[in-house]
């Protein structure tokens, strides 16, 4: 028997378990089911993941999406509104403790969000920004997994690499740990209880430094009642490049119109890795992922902030392809994002004050007319960085000085001629640029007429490489500069492989065929990789490129041989004319994916998946340092007899050392010195003020009474922090102060 239903036009079918509303909603479970799991595995509590979610669901996401759906004019999508609300939530975050912590009221920051939510609640015309339902469009299901399976493969990345690999406590006095992750830890824990910022390990030093990712940090754990090693070891990493990989899309579905050239982007960003052929330690000139996502917090979140500021940019320039955001609105979003990025990262602001010179230049020429909204943001990029240069870095440059091939000379054996230096920059570029080739088809097809959008991605992809090989900094920080402008090449180059691709004309089997060829090509390259890639020789710098060099000529003659089969298969095929280029492209594109699977694979060899230098973290130390933060007060200073990471020749002091500031969240008289802004570029310097260093000591080696009294009265010091390994106390100290802490190795004591 067949049984017929009828339902009015007007009707709508009930919502089911198959219901295509539904499952819109599975890629983002999915994502979140497999990140929390990959957390949980790492030792992460439960109850601070609970905690951290409804952190950033109610004081960052909610109050910068409500924030974020008055300035735009337009509503586009869902999924935009809560990623660049995401990134305005960060700002609002930082005006808030900028706003609190001058009055010390950092342990009340959890209340900020109500500045947002209260008047969206109480003024009629704020309302509507609750609920938004005139949404222009949803992503394609397509779209969705493509993010969902970027953000689950990297946090899987994130796994392996750095969070399985170091305890959010040392679980033993033989626990490593990278150089920098302390020095990261005491400045979130700086920006949780002090204002104004100051070194921690030098208690009276101002830090001349960008240091407002830190700040988020910090506000994670106030807010979110979260241990601050949670956050910083587990939790901020992955989920700001989650926010990282989400805007990406975002950003260029929407200037480009193409949903798939923003999903294209996040998998240039997050999936696809250098061209090398060596072990990630020993890459010459840096990588996206193992030298900064996790070494380098700033960069990670200085990204969240750059990728959702070229939103507005290009719409301030013309971008028409989605909704525009509103002159007023655009103006005043890159405005907070400006300057939140100034001091997020020294290397942002920069490369998009050059961007948008190059915009301006360009429209110029092509329009014939002056676009002055694009000079005028470029006028507030200006203020912006001279914000950041005077009031936050104190016009310190960290050795950046005009220095054209700096970057590259050293890898010039002394007295070699020029063709050397061009055979460097080759092999620079060929591995730090291989995933923004698209741009060049984009440029060619569009015949150098470029809209304001592209424009502005081609200045910032320009930028980035180009400041990096203009300027020379001693301890390569200038890579910095590549980094932010990639965020502009993945976006450009993706939309650029959209335009061969459609150039190609392929039906749907012929993009299928293209997606097995890409991963056919990837897990080629991949395989021989594992099986035959290894450390380059020791010798002079040059040795370092030559793997890299080698598997350059042997994926171009690889190439070559297959252009040539192509071409003699086509006579035969004709169906294969006319797209060979997006096979080419795609190969490209596709050259760097051993990266990420080589950086888990050979990382193995690394304890705690470090690039750099590790250190060792006794947990009898920690335990000690985090004694002083549970009995103090956040203006209690202490002082320690550990200076040294180690001791060269007996007096040569390496003094990166940040444990206890670190772990204790307390300023520190005099810990390690060799971070200090104005210790910069100098290799083990000596401590500056040396009547301080000596009178710090002194309290532990030879203590007084009037020596202790002058150090709690004018120093606020008052804990001794003694570790024996590095030296024993005197046992006068015992008669003069009183010892509240003891595990063999380590011993507290407490300044009346």
């Amino acid at each position: 028997m067949t049984v017929v239903t009828t339902r009015s036009a007007g009707s709508r079918r009930a919502p089911t378990a198959t219901s295509p509303d539904l499952l819109r909603w599975a890629p983002l479970a999915s994502a979140i089911v497999v990140c929390f799991g990959i957390l949980l595995a790492a030792d992460t509590s439960p109850l601070d993941l609970l905690r951290y979610v409804g952190y950033a669901v109610l004081a960052v996401i909610l109050p910068g999406t409500l924030l974020y759906r008055a300035l735009r004019r337009t509503p586009h999508a869902l999924v935009e509104d809560l990623a660049l609300g995401t990134a305005t939530g960060l700002v609002l975050e930082l005006a808030a403790w900028a706003v609190m912590a001058p009055l010390h009221l950092q342990s009340w920051l959890w209340v900020w969000p109500l500045a947002v939510i209260v008047p969206f609640a109480a003024i009629p015309r704020l309302r509507r920004h609750w609920w938004v339902r005139d949404y222009a469009a949803r992503p394609p299901i397509g779209w969705s997994w493509a993010i969902a399976g970027v953000v689950a493969f990297f946090t899987y990345y994130l796994g392996q690499v750095f969070l399985n690999r170091n305890p959010i406590l040392p679980t033993s006095d033989g626990t490593n740990q990278y150089l920098d992750l302390a020095y990261q830890l005491s400045l979130a824990g700086e920006a949780k209880h002090q204002f104004p910022i100051h070194l921690p390990q030098v208690a009276d030093e101002p830090l001349h430094y960008h240091w407002f990712g830190y700040v988020h940090m910090a506000a994670t754990s106030l807010v979110g009642h979260i241990d601050l090693p949670v956050v910083a070891l587990r939790l901020a990493i992955p989920a700001l490049c989650a926010a990282a990989i989400v805007l990406t899309g975002v950003v260029g579905w929407r200037l480009s119109g193409r949903p798939y050239v923003g999903a294209g982007a996040a998998v240039l960003f997050f999936v696809i890795g250098e061209v090398n052929f060596t072990h990630f330690v020993t890459q010459p000139f840096g990588t996206q992922a193992a030298f900064v996502i996790w070494h380098g917090m700033s960069m990670t979140y200085s990204w969240v902030l750059l990728i959702a500021l070229i939103a507005p940019l290009a719409s301030l320039a013309g971008a028409k392809r989605t909704p525009p955001m509103g002159t007023a609105g655009a103006f005043v979003l890159a405005t907070l994002l400006l300057f939140a990025s100034s001091g997020a990262k020294a290397s942002s602001v920069p490369v998009v004050a050059v961007a948008l010179a190059i915009t301006a230049a360009a429209l110029l020429v092509t329009q014939r007319k002056i676009p002055w909204k694009v000079v005028g943001i470029g006028l507030l990029a200006g203020a912006a960085q001279f914000f950041a240069l005077a009031v936050l870095f104190d016009f310190n440059s960290y050795g950046v000085r005009f220095g054209p091939l700096g970057g590259l000379e050293v890898y010039v054996p002394e007295g070699s001629g020029w063709a050397l230096l061009l055979l460097v920059a080759i092999v620079f570029l060929v591995n730090m640029q291989s995933r923004v080739a698209g741009v060049i088809p984009l440029v060619w097809l569009k015949k150098g007429r470029l809209d304001p959008a592209q424009w502005l991605l081609l200045g910032g992809a320009l930028a980035g490489p180009g400041l990096y090989l203009l300027f020379d900094q001693p301890s390569g920080g200038n890579q910095y500069f590549t980094r932010a402008g990639f965020t502009f090449g993945v976006l450009l180059s993706a939309w650029g492989f959209a335009l061969v691709l459609e150039r190609a004309k392929l039906t749907d089997h012929g993009k299928g065929a293209l997606a097995a060829f890409a991963a056919a090509f990837a897990g080629l390259l991949i395989a021989v990789q594992l099986r035959y890639a290894t450390s380059p020789p020791s010798g002079n710098a040059f040795a370092e490129l030559r793997p890299i060099l080698i598997w350059i000529i042997g994926l171009t003659a690889f190439g070559i041989l297959l252009m040539i089969g192509w071409f003699l298969v086509r006579l035969a095929v004709p169906a294969l004319r006319g797209r060979g280029a997006v096979v080419l492209l795609t190969g490209v594109l596709v050259a760097g994916a051993p990266g990420l699977i080589m950086d888990i694979h050979k990382g193995i060899e690394v304890p705690n998946g470090g690039a750099y230098a590790l250190v060792n973290m006794p947990k009898s130390r920690i335990d000690a340092a985090r004694y002083v933060r549970d009995h103090s007060s956040p203006r209690d200073v202490i002082a320690t007899n550990v200076h040294c990471k180690i001791v060269y020749e007996g007096d040569v002091c390496d003094s990166r050392t940040f444990w206890l500031s670190a772990y204790s969240e307390r300023r520190v008289l005099v810990e390690g010195w060799g971070f200090a802004p104005r210790m910069a570029n100098l290799s083990y310097p000596a401590f500056w003020d040396q009547p301080l260093l000596a009178k710090n000591d002194a309290a532990i080696t030879a203590p007084t009474r009037a020596g202790l009294d002058d150090l709690r009265a004018t120093n606020h010091v008052r804990f001794l922090v003694v570790d024996r390994q590095v030296g024993e106390e005197s046992p006068a100290l015992a008669t003069l102060a009183k010892r509240v802490f003891d595990n063999g190795r380590m011993a507290v004591y407490e300044l009346n």
